[in-house]
């Protein structure tokens, strides 16, 4: 399940539970709807309830990253799963976007609204 929040230039997604293809192709209308009126987004990904994802959702995520590349101005990921963070990562290497990963939400959303 994928809950999203849209606001002027960010988007925040909190994942729960398994990430489905379907959560993600609502998460790349949002992108899309959110590209309509600013030229680059900030996104803060909130994925520490995220239980799993699927394979399909982990392919979609790099074409996805790599059709957007210079889409993302800065992107905030949260989690405190070691292999989420890596597997997050290997996703980033397609973007030209700031990155940073967190353990609290807290403090990612303030890095991602400082920016």
């Amino acid at each position: 399940m994928i809950a999203i929040q849209e606001e002027k230039d960010l988007l925040g997604v909190n994942v729960y539970a398994e990430f489905t293809l379907a959560d993600y192709k609502e998460f790349e209308q949002a992108v899309i709807r959110e590209l309509e009126s600013v030229n680059k987004i900030k996104l803060l990904l909130d994925l520490t309830n995220m239980s799993k994802f699927t394979v399909d959702v982990a392919w979609e995520d790099i074409k996805f990253t790599r059709a957007h590349a210079h889409d993302f101005a800065r992107i905030a990921v949260v989690t405190d799963d070691q292999w989420v963070s890596w597997s997050s990562w290997l996703g980033t290497a397609f973007t030209d976007a700031d990155v940073e990963f967190f353990e609290d939400a807290a403090t990612a959303s303030s890095w991602i609204h400082a920016g």
